[in-house]
């Protein structure tokens, strides 16, 4: 009986989709059992795919001769080159950044892209620390030597400028061993182990999310005009992880809610070459229900066209309490964060960003592989739904 049922709503399906209508088509789909309730996006198709224009990337390893090949060998052709020599009070070496496009070019990849010295390593750490310090008037020459790494970009042929406007550095609690994945070690938050432990105060002091907001308006105000000078974005990435309240006197400038906290900074400037270097994963991890929330903030910024670069990276968790584990076992379905990305147009790299170590040798080397491939193999597939 069961058989027989199917094939009258196969053959109920194939009479309505000869119809031609998108309503019997609709119908057809419901007949057929699609679930109504799956909201994600592009998962009851009835228009067609929208042409694929992203790209994988990477950032890790620099322009070494033996990490170029590396790259080539894993079909990764756009990079984020790191940082070329900084020469004190002045900024990057042309010549230096020069030789890291020439270098690149020996292997076919396109170097896209290039990490500001406003890094996520924590205040004490940068080449620039007066800039979020907010203490002039040493931030004023730090940001002419981000106005000059603007220009060496340009001339460089780089086009995107990836940054962080951080006094923290990426927070952490402890590790979390897999042997389900071969004893795969995942970096740990736990707000409220956190919490248990000492909190030492930064040089900072106690900085609240206005303070932060301002020191990045003032760094926007004299960056942003450079940067469309010369047309090259820049792409801010969240403070990793988003928090509850002040840590070490700290405030993330994306907490308490990581949507709100990021469209208030994306309102700072209207610019076209104003956005977010996008962290799939840190944006995770201010979600409660990362799986279903990461959707639309993809929407949201994607439709800007804020989004310049994607850092793709997988939770195990939510808010306050998470591992950073592998692409294909965490919460989200990376198919469908990719799909979305694809629907809004995204055409710049997206790659892996933080990946799980072990003890074997070559640990780091095999995460990224596998990664690279992850990635690939969706890119794949969604290029067949254009035709």
């Amino acid at each position: 009986m069961k058989n027989i049922l199917k094939t009258l709503q196969r053959r109920k399906f194939m009479k309505l989709f000869a119809s031609g209508t998108a309503g019997a088509l609709t119908t057809a789909s419901v007949a057929m059992g699609a679930d109504r309730s799956d909201s994600r996006p592009s998962a009851n198709k009835l228009m067609p795919a929208k042409k694929l224009l992203m790209k994988v990337g990477c950032q890790s390893g620099g322009t070494s001769e033996e990490n170029l090949a590396f790259k080539a060998r894993h079909g990764v052709y756009n990079m984020d080159g790191g940082m070329p020599k900084f020469i004190p009070g002045v900024g990057w070496d042309l010549e230096d950044s020069l030789r890291k496009r020439d270098a690149c070019e020996k292997y076919g990849i396109s170097l896209d892209a290039y990490h500001l010295p406003l890094t996520s390593a924590g205040i004490d750490r940068v080449q620039v620390p007066n800039i979020m310090l907010g203490k002039s008037p040493e931030r004023d020459k730090e940001i002419e030597m981000i106005q000059q790494m603007i220009e060496v970009s340009a001339k460089s042929g780089v086009k995107l400028l990836n940054y962080n406007t951080t006094i923290l550095p990426v927070l952490r609690t402890s590790r979390t061993i897999d042997p389900k994945r071969g004893n795969a070690s995942y970096s740990t938050w736990n707000y409220e182990e956190a919490l248990k432990r000492e909190q030492p105060m930064t040089i900072a002091g106690n900085v609240d999310a206005d303070e932060i907001f301002e020191r990045i308006a003032y760094l926007l105000d004299r960056i942003v005009p450079v940067a469309e000078e010369y047309k090259v974005q820049l792409g801010n990435h969240i403070a990793d992880p988003p928090v509850p309240d002040q840590y070490k006197g700290i405030m993330r400038w994306n907490s308490p809610e990581v949507f709100e906290g990021m469209k208030r900074f994306a309102k700072l400037s209207d610019s076209p070459y104003h956005g977010f270097n996008f962290c799939i994963g840190s944006i995770a991890e201010g979600l409660r229900d990362p799986k279903n929330d990461i959707f639309p903030i993809i929407e949201y910024f994607g439709k800007q066209k804020q989004i310049f670069n994607v850092h793709l990276r997988n939770i195990k968790g939510n808010y306050n309490n998470f591992q950073e584990v592998y692409p294909d076992n965490g919460e989200m379905n990376f198919f469908h964060v990719i799909r979305a990305l694809r629907d809004v147009e995204f055409d710049g790299m997206i790659m892996p960003d933080h990946v799980p170590t072990h003890e074997a040798e070559g640990a780091s080397s095999q995460a990224f592989s596998f990664a690279y491939g992850h990635i690939i193999g969706i890119l794949q597939a969604l290029k067949d739904e254009e035709g």
